[in-house]
Parts: C-alpha cells; sequence; structure tokens
C-alpha cells in the first residue's frame, strides 16, 4: 500500500469558492454571513473522481491525506469569526469526501486562526473533526498573517494549549502555511519554502519536545531548503548548544516527499534518514505541468522514490510504514496497511 500524506482538495465545487468571497465581502460591508452553499453528493464525487481519484489510480497511490486547499485557507482574511465558519465549512466538505471514497482520503483539518487571538476556536474545531468527523490530523498555519511573521515562533507558550490537544487525540500537524498578502513573497515558490525552513530553525533554537516528547510535526515540501543546508543546521545546532539534530528534533519532525525532480528526491533520501520521510505529492497543486526533460508530470512523486536508491524495507517505510507511524489513527481507516 502507498500513502499519500499531502494532498489539498483544490479541486472544490465553484459554488464553496464563491461562498468564500461573498463572506468576505459581508464581513467588509459589515452584512450578515451569507450562509453556506448546498453541495450535492454528485458534484462531490465528479470534482474528485475526473481529478485526485484519476491520478491516484493513474500513479499508483492508495489513499490520500486529504486536507482543505492550503493557499485558500487564507487566515489574515476576515477575523476569527469569519475564519471559524470558514474552517467548519472546509472541514465538512473533507469529510464527505472521505465518507464518499471510503478507505481512500483520510482527513486533515484547517484550523481557525487569526494572528494576535486565542486558539480556543483551533482546538475546539481540531477536538470536532478528529472526535466527530474521523480526521487524522491537522494543518497548523505558522503564520496566519499572510507573510507578515508576527506571531509568536512554534516554540512559544502561545501554541501550547493546540499542542496539549493533539497530544491528547494523538494526532500530527503538517506545518502549512497559506496564501500571501506580501508581493515580496510569491505564495508557492517562496512563502511555503521560506515558512519550511523558518519552522525547522524555530523548533531547532527552542526545546519544545522535551515539554512534549509525544507532538509530531510534518514539514512539508520535503523540508523546504533544510535537507540542502543539513550541514548548516548541524553547525548552528552545535553553535546553539543544542543536542546533535537527530537527538533534539528527528524523533518528532518529520518531512515529505513533495520535491519535484529526482536529484531533490535523491538528496533529500541521501541526508535525512528515510524514518523521517513520509511519501507525499501534492498533486493538482502547485506544479502541475509536464516536464519537458521527462514527459512526465512534475508531481508524480513516486517516480522519483521508485528511482532513488532504497532498500526494500526503506522503500516501504517511505511508502507506508512511516505515515502510519506519524498518523496512528489512520490504522483504523487502513486495516489492511497496519
Amino acid at each position: 500500500m502507498i500513502i499519500d500524506c499531502h494532498g489539498h482538495y483544490t479541486t472544490v465545487p465553484q459554488a464553496h469558492t464563491s461562498w468564500r468571497g461573498e463572506a468576505l465581502q459581508a464581513f467588509l460591508d459589515g452584512a450578515p454571513a451569507p450562509r453556506p452553499p448546498a453541495i450535492s453528493d454528485d458534484e462531490i464525487r465528479d470534482s474528485v473522481a475526473r481529478n485526485q481519484l484519476r491520478l491516484m489510480d493513474e500513479r499508483g497511490a492508495d489513499l490520500t491525506v486529504f486536507s482543505p486547499r492550503a493557499s485558500a485557507m487564507a487566515h489574515h482574511e476576515g477575523d476569527l469569526a469569519v475564519g471559524t465558519a470558514w474552517a467548519r465549512a472546509c472541514n465538512d466538505l473533507i469529510a464527505r469526501v472521505a465518507d464518499l471514497f471510503p478507505g481512500r482520503f483520510a482527513g486533515v483539518c484547517q484550523l481557525p486562526q487569526t494572528a494576535g487571538m486565542p486558539l480556543d476556536a483551533a482546538v475546539a474545531e481540531l477536538r470536532r473533526c478528529v472526535t466527530e468527523l474521523g480526521f487524522v490530523g491537522l494543518n497548523l498555519n505558522p503564520d496566519p498573517s499572510g507573510g507578515r511573521w508576527d506571531s509568536p515562533p512554534l516554540t512559544d507558550p502561545y501554541w501550547f494549549g493546540l499542542y496539549e490537544a493533539m497530544c491528547d487525540l494523538d494526532v500530527p500537524a503538517m506545518v502549512h502555511v497559506s496564501a500571501s498578502c506580501t508581493p515580496v513573497f510569491h505564495a508557492t515558490g517562496a512563502h511555503y519554502l521560506n515558512a519550511d525552513t523558518t519552522a525547522f530553525m524555530q523548533l531547532l533554537q527552542g526545546d519544545l519536545f522535551a515539554r512534549f516528547p509525544a507532538l509530531r510535526l510534518v514539514i512539508p515540501h520535503g523540508g523546504g531548503a533544510v535537507p540542502y543546508h543539513w550541514g548548516r543546521y548541524r553547525g548552528l545546532a552545535d553553535m546553539l548548544g543544542r543536542p546533535p539534530l537527530e537527538e533534539h528534533l528527528m524523533g518528532n519532525v518529520f518531512f515529505d516527499t513533495c520535491v519535484y525532480h529526482q536529484p531533490g528526491i535523491d538528496l533529500l533520501l541521501g541526508v535525512v534518514d528515510t524514518a523521517n520521510v513520509l511519501f507525499g505529492s501534492e498533486m493538482v497543486g502547485v506544479v502541475r505541468g509536464i516536464d519537458p526533460r521527462t514527459g512526465h508530470h512534475f508531481d508524480d512523486t513516486r517516480r522519483y522514490v521508485d528511482a532513488a536508491a532504497l532498500t526494500g524495507p526503506q522503500r516501504d517505510a517511505v511508502y507506508r510504514g512511516n505515515a502510519l507511524r506519524v498518523y496512528p489513527r489512520l490504522a483504523a481507516l487502513t486495516p489492511a496497511a497496519a
């Protein structure tokens, strides 16, 4: 079995996206928020079957850990009430996808986050999604300001209530930013990768996992610049008086394989222990085109992992075993994989 740890509902029916625009306009106008639209099961089936599910079958992925579209979380737009309604509506759609395609999608939730505001609403939505909707994890935005970076680092007590809930529920977070509201940071080409790298450095500087030893964080997009600069981070850990990275962070921090060329995958798997790498594609996502050098889609990451110099057990860990360790609630949804 192959488990893709990084999928987003990027093909959501247009009525859902239009409602978001109407809700934001109502907020700006001081008008009552519109009701979410009625979206039929057939609309959801069609939006997924022709896109994510078709590509999963073509590329050989069995199960996708599925969350709302990351760039559309846009936590910097509206206020906390608007964000809470938006997160709830997005998560309800993910739950419907999982119900309509049993065994093929596992839900991961979007949180209501507003820079400077408490995380009580985020904790409540996480608990609802896990206990009522059967979700297996969450997406955590370390910069809900959309590129202004005015939130505390991930090691700050501001986040501790959320971490406590994560440990209580035994679910991991993918550390994933959203849209950028500043032109100096292109959202997917800069802001995403900057955030991946920044999150790792924040964790290196602190001692978060001494306080939360069961906390698990997935840093997507291959860990940003981290694997490429592994020596720098090893050296910084030494200079800052931290233990070696393997002791300090890598029992709790994981990367995915959303790296869209063979040399990048080879570097990731050559530098980072395969026990810390989860297969992911983020397909129907940021890079949807065909690589003219290979004739294959950039985001067909299974080709790269298949071609990497791994042993059979290492490849099985990347494709399946690591995901089951990091997302233990997957086992209940996929007993065959467990």
